[in-house]
């Protein structure tokens, strides 16, 4: 290991003057064979799927490698940083009391799709190509969000798109035969029928013809993954050069805790998963429900209102009484009740260890990654919860839906673009900005107006219930803040 005064870049080649610190590959990486495509290399993908894959190609299934690919201009950087080492990567795991590094080795290959897509075309043809995964975020699907059809007029449609170039690709595969499976691993109630949905609506607009062999050949598996995964940050990278003496273009930091559940249903064929921590089944929709209901949910509630508040990490969100009391009571008190059972999964004890999953101060999970894409989340994580409770009141009062409302509240704030002390807010990428902000500004005066943001909340316009339950927490927040409209939440616990 060389001095700390010049850290070890991470290649091939010097993966042997690492820090014994740091575990590196065991396996002989120039006899792994690509079995997997993946769209969307971000830090999610490197801390979930592509961890998996090399804990495989530690046992021996060499068959997993991963070629990596983006579809974005802005791609091209995770391109750099990996062609710089060999497709490389450290993994931090951070637990409240231990962190672990590991360099994971499973991705050997990455190919930018913009403006030339050929190379990824071709990878998806390939007779060795077994899965093409995806994560390309809640917002990468163009589908309606009420009806789970393909909307061929979403920005995220048409010629380039990730959706269009996989069709590309599975055309090139039709001409050479062999089953494939596209394995969708983003946070989408029923992700695998919306990765179906968007393909086969490409299909149709490029070429209708292939869309029976698509049906015949290709699965669409649903999973619902799982792992705390903050954005990098310039600190991290000089962490690990100061601790373990080590240079990184770009790692990545998680949470120990991981999880995923896959549909046993691949056209081709299928990694051992079951060697691994992987639950498989021929039902993923309850555990879906239980993690997009109440972990992802809960991240959304608690991050505009900790934005409001000049709060920057989940973290010193929870450190805060009143928003660790109010996510703790949405919990338990607002999604678990209409959440359908789960099986071998006590959501008790779920909901307590999400609330120490967030309470992690080593992970420092930033509030501005959570505040990402809000009108793509919430329909999928939060107004189905909203929907069950105004379904199961059955006409009554607001404090089936107050802390849902209160969350949605503090999202319609902070599409203004001020926190509650005057600060400006960098508002984050968001599919429908622009309308969003548009609705936002409208409420200022009426508040009512944000929900007619059919893009949105749909039909939840029309509950009388849901309706005074937002203008309410809306107007709480404007004139007494976050503390006081928690408190209202909570009916004064």
């Amino acid at each position: 290991m060389s001095s700390l005064n010049s850290p070890v870049p991470i290649t091939n080649e010097t993966l042997s003057q690492l820090s014994p610190a740091i575990s590196t590959p065991g396996y002989d990486r120039s006899a792994l064979r690509q079995g997997i495509v993946h769209i969307g290399v971000g830090g999610f993908h490197r801390s979930h799927l592509a961890t998996y894959a090399h804990e495989l190609c530690e046992m021996g299934n060499l068959d997993w490698a991963i070629l990596g690919a983006g579809v974005l201009p802005g791609d091209s950087r995770m391109q750099t940083a990996l062609d710089a080492q060999d497709g490389l990567y450290t993994l931090i795991s951070r637990g409240p009391d231990a962190t672990d590094v590991a360099v994971i080795g499973s991705i050997t290959g990455y190919t930018l799709a913009h403006p030339d897509a050929s190379e990824l075309i071709a990878a998806i043809a390939a007779p060795t190509t077994q899965i093409v995964s995806l994560t390309v975020t809640e917002g990468g699907y163009p589908i309606d969000d009420v009806t789970g059809l393909y909307d061929p007029d979403s920005p995220v449609a048409g010629p380039g798109s990730a959706f269009a170039i996989i069709v590309a690709g599975l055309q090139a595969r039709s001409e050479t035969g062999g089953k494939i499976t596209v394995l969708s691993c983003d946070n989408i109630m029923s992700n695998g029928h919306a990765a179906k949905a968007a393909t086969l609506g490409e299909a149709s607009r490029i070429n209708a013809d292939l869309v029976p062999w698509i049906t015949a050949n290709v699965s669409f598996p649903n999973s619902m993954v799982d792992r705390i995964t903050p954005a990098t940050t310039d600190s991290d990278g000089a962490w690990l050069a100061e601790t373990h003496g080590a240079h990184d273009e770009w790692p990545v930091v998680a949470e120990p805790f991981r999880q995923w559940v896959v549909e046993d249903d691949f056209a081709g064929d299928r990694p051992p998963l079951e060697k691994l921590d992987i639950i498989i089944t021929n039902d993923v929709e309850p555990y879906e429900h239980m993690k997009l209901r109440l972990l992802n949910a809960g991240h959304s509630c608690l991050a505009y209102l900790a934005a409001l508040d000049g709060i920057e990490t989940v973290d010193d969100a929870m450190a805060n009484p009143a928003i660790r009391k109010y996510v703790a009571s949405f919990l338990d008190n607002e999604a678990k009740p209409v959440l359908p059972p789960v099986h071998g999964i006590d959501t008790a004890q779920y909901n307590a260890s999400l609330i120490e999953r967030f309470s992690n101060p080593a992970v420092g999970d930033q509030i501005s990654r959570l505040c990402l894409d809000g009108s793509a989340k919430f329909p999928k994580f939060l107004l189905p919860t909203v929907r069950a409770q105004l379904e199961a009141a059955a006409g009554g009062d607001q404090s089936s839906v107050k802390h849902s409302a209160l969350a949605l509240a503090a999202w319609c704030h902070y599409l203004t673009g001020n926190d509650f002390s005057g600060n400006t807010i960098s508002i984050a990428n968001d599919p429908q900005l622009e309308l969003a902000k548009n609705h936002a500004t409208n409420a200022i005066d009426d508040p009512a107006a944000f929900l007619s943001f059919v893009q949105v909340f749909g039909e939840l316009d029309t509950s009388e219930v849901f309706r005074s339950a937002f203008v309410a927490a809306h107007s709480t927040l404007a004139s007494e803040g976050v503390a006081a409209a928690i408190a209202h939440a909570l009916g004064g616990d």
